[in-house]
C-alpha cells in the first residue's frame, strides 16, 4: 500500500484526527519526558504504519527491536525507527530494558506472544482483536492479569471525543431511560484493494480468527458493551456480498439483548465507502446521533442548547491514541485504558455472533 493510500484508508475508517493528535501529542515537554523502551513484535497489522509514524515522532520513546514472522517485513519498518531486526520474539521478552511489547501480528500469532510477554513481564499493547477465539482471549487474559502488567489494545473509538460525552450523558440520565442503540464500524477497504497483498491475511480466518465482518464489528462491539455494559444473547446475519473473495464474510448486522435490558444492534461491513453513522442512541427523554466526519446531534432537555437541529461543538478533547495511552499509563499517568478482560469478553461475544449466524438461532452468552 503507497503512502497516499495508506492515508486515504486512515481518514476513511476514522484515524486521522486521532493520528494527528498522537504525533504532536507531549511536544513540547518530550525533550524532558521519561524514556519508554518499546519493540514493536509483528508489523503485519494494516495500521503498522500508522503506529511507526506516532512512535518514531515521539523523542521520549526507544523502539528497541522490531520482529516480524515474514523478516522482510521487519527490516522494511526497522530504519524508520531506528530499530534493531530481533531474530526471534525471545530476543525480545529476554532483553530486561524492553518494558513494553506493541504486537501488531497477525491474530492468529496472539496467544503465543502475549503470553510469552506476559510471562517476561512486558506491559503489552495488542491489536484487535485480542484473539480468534473465546478460549485463547480468556488465556490470554489470565496471563496478564497474573504478570500484573499494563494492558491496552486498538479500540480507538473509545478516544473520539463526540462518543465520550454521549457516554458521560448516558450515565448522567440526560437521553432518559435508553431504548435502543445502533453501533456501526464500516469502510470500503476490501473493494478498493487494501487487502490484496501485504494485509491479505485479514481476509483468512484461520489467520485473523475471523472474516471481513469480524475484522470491523470487533470496533462496533466493544463500543456497545463499553456504552451499555455485557450482552446476555445475540441473533445475527453475517454474508459475502461483493464475491471478490467468495469465501470471505464481508458484512453483517446483530441483534444483542443487553442485560441491562437494552435492544441493541452492531453493525461491521468492509464493503460499504462511507460509514454513514457510527452511533445512534435513543431514549425516552432524547437521543444523540454520530454521523460521517464525527457530527455529532443531540436532543436533551437536560443539556442546554442540544435541540438535534445543528452540530454540537462544545466537546472537551478525548484521549490520545491508545499506544500513546499505555506509553503515559507506563510513566505512571492516568489512562483510560481498555481491561484485557473486557477485550476478552469481546470476543466472547463477536464469537457467539458468528455462531448465532451460522445456526439461524439466538445464542446465550
Amino acid at each position: 500500500m503507497d503512502l497516499i493510500a495508506r492515508r486515504d484508508f486512515v481518514k476513511t475508517v476514522g484515524y486521522a484526527g486521532l493520528a494527528m493528535t498522537a504525533v504532536g501529542q507531549f511536544a513540547a515537554r518530550a525533550e524532558d519526558a521519561k524514556k519508554t523502551t518499546l519493540a514493536l513484535v509483528g508489523c503485519a497489522h494494516i495500521h503498522t504504519p500508522l503506529f511507526c509514524d506516532i512512535l518514531s515522532s515521539r523523542p521520549d520513546v526507544t523502539v528497541k527491536y522490531v520482529w516480524d514472522a515474514t523478516p522482510a517485513k521487519a527490516e522494511k519498518v526497522a530504519p524508520d525507527l531506528k530499530a534493531k531486526v530481533a531474530k526471534d520474539p525471545a530476543e525480545i521478552f529476554g532483553d530486561s530494558s524492553v518494558q513494553c511489547a506493541v504486537i501488531l501480528s497477525e491474530t492468529a500469532r496472539h496467544l503465543e506472544l502475549a503470553t510469552a510477554a506476559a510471562a517476561a513481564k512486558k506491559h503489552l499493547f495488542v491489536e484487535k482483536p485480542l484473539a480468534g477465539n473465546s478460549k485463547d482471549a480468556t488465556a490470554i487474559a489470565d496471563a496478564v492479569e497474573k504478570a500484573g502488567v499494563l494492558f491496552n489494545m486498538g479500540y480507538h473509538l473509545r478516544a473520539i471525543p463526540q462518543i465520550n460525552f454521549v457516554k458521560e450523558h448516558i450515565a448522567k440520565g440526560s437521553f432518559g431511560k435508553i431504548t435502543r442503540v445502533h453501533t456501526a464500524f464500516c469502510h470500503g477497504g476490501l473493494l478498493e484493494g487494501m487487502f490484496d497483498t501485504d494485509y491479505k491475511w485479514v481476509l483468512d480466518p484461520k489467520q485473523a480468527g475471523v472474516g471481513g465482518f469480524g475484522d470491523v464489528a470487533t470496533h462496533s462491539v466493544d463500543l456497545l458493551m463499553w456504552l451499555l455494559g455485557d450482552v446476555e444473547a445475540v441473533s445475527a446475519d453475517i454474508r459475502n456480498v461483493s464475491g471478490k473473495y467468495p469465501d470471505v464474510d464481508e458484512v453483517g448486522e446483530a441483534l444483542c439483548k443487553m442485560k441491562s435490558g437494552v435492544t441493541a444492534c452492531v453493525a461491521g461491513a468492509c464493503v460499504e465507502p462511507t460509514n454513514p453513522y457510527k452511533l445512534l442512541v435513543v431514549g425516552t427523554e432524547g437521543h444523540a446521533m454520530i454521523f460521517i466526519e464525527d457530527r455529532l446531534y443531540i436532543k436533551s432537555k437536560k443539556i442546554e442548547g442540544a435541540d438535534g437541529m445543528r452540530p454540537w461543538g462544545k466537546l472537551p478533547p478525548g484521549p490520545p491514541h491508545s499506544v500513546v495511552q499505555l506509553i503515559e499509563a507506563i510513566n505512571g499517568k492516568q489512562m483510560p485504558l481498555v481491561t484485557v478482560r473486557e477485550a476478552a469478553k469481546d470476543v466472547k461475544v463477536l464469537e457467539a455472533i458468528y455462531q448465532a449466524a451460522r445456526e439461524k438461532k439466538w445464542v446465550t452468552l
